[in-house]
């Protein structure tokens, strides 16, 4: 895993790049980071992802002030549906594109925040989408969805921000008829897949890494680009 910087229309901006071992190609997946940014629990999912055959490119939404002055930004962007995160996101995916070790194919991971930047890309040139309790779902969600790619979700039913949002996902795509493989997990909560300071006071709040149902959310996810994005399927 490397740090590096790639090209926005606004300018550089670093990100995480993880590289499976070996020649390739291997399709890649833009990771989105959730409202922390990302950090120890983002390495971690990069490792876990070029582990198991794609490129893992997470950028940085904050890089342009840091966390505390961009996040309000951000989250805004993700209401609207427009501006820098998006262009930052497709620029992401383009400069996987670039890369000589791409397959071609790319797909798209995101958690919380990032989960609702992986429905709203979903329609962007992606080849699947992967979010993880992207709640609350994004606003137009029929709308969102028109020309989206195949979606792999999974949400915790303990999630205080998820409440109802599996059941209105999985009608939309069902309506539309998106590819998609939808799971709720009964003993977990927000951010089930993220370990993240202070997990007791976290749990007790409806949020909190759940182990179980992190590993059979990661292997749904890899089986399920595994069939759109082609490559290796390993959890």
């Amino acid at each position: 895993m490397t740090t590096i910087e790639f090209d926005t229309p606004d300018g550089p901006i670093d990100a995480l790049l993880s590289v499976p071992d070996g020649h390739g190609p291997w399709p890649g997946v833009v990771v989105v980071h959730d409202a922390l940014g990302y950090g120890p629990d983002n390495e971690a999912i990069s490792g876990h992802i070029a582990a198991a055959g794609y490129i893992a490119l997470t950028p940085n939404l904050y890089a342009r002030g840091g966390r505390a002055r961009c996040i309000t930004r951000v989250m805004r962007e993700l209401l609207t549906k427009r501006g820098r995160a998006l262009d930052d996101i497709l620029a992401a995916r383009d400069h996987l594109l670039g890369m000589p070790q791409c397959s071609g194919s790319v797909g798209i991971a995101g958690f919380c925040m990032g989960g609702g930047f992986a429905l709203i890309m979903s329609p962007k040139g992606f080849a699947a989408s992967a979010p993880f309790y992207g709640t609350p779902l994004p606003r137009h969600l029929s709308e969102t969805l028109d020309g989206a790619c195949p979606i792999v979700a999974s949400f915790g039913a303990r999630d205080p921000l998820g409440v109802g949002a599996p059941t209105r996902l999985r009608r939309v795509v069902e309506h539309k008829g998106i590819p998609a493989d939808i799971k709720v997990y009964p003993r977990a909560g927000h951010s089930f897949a993220n370990k993240l300071p202070a997990q007791p006071l976290l749990r007790v709040t409806g949020f909190g890494y759940n182990e179980a149902a992190t590993a059979d959310a990661w292997a749904r996810v890899f089986a399920f680009f595994g069939e759109h994005l082609g490559g290796a399927s390993q959890a």
